[in-house]
């Protein structure tokens, strides 16, 4: 019971991925709309959308993390 439990946990933690991949769409999506509007802002508004991406992936990578917790650390 305690291993299924342990492997639902995992693989819900991974689906955190599809929602990195989400928002790095909707970020790069925005630097296309943003800079089709104002051109003239094309470098700040790249700036901005690097950090976004940043953000987004930094948020992405505690997914394998608590993955491995989850599969691997937590016994009982």
């Amino acid at each position: 019971m305690l291993e299924g439990a342990k492997s639902m946990g995992a693989g819900a933690a991974t689906i955190a991925s599809a929602g990195a991949a989400v928002g790095i769409g909707n970020v790069f999506s925005s630097l296309i709309h943003s800079v089709a509007r104002n051109p003239s802002l094309a470098k700040q508004l790249f700036g901005y959308a690097i950090l976004g991406f940043a953000l987004t992936e930094a948020i992405a990578s505690f997914a394998p993390m608590m993955a491995c917790v989850f599969s691997l650390y937590l016994r009982v």
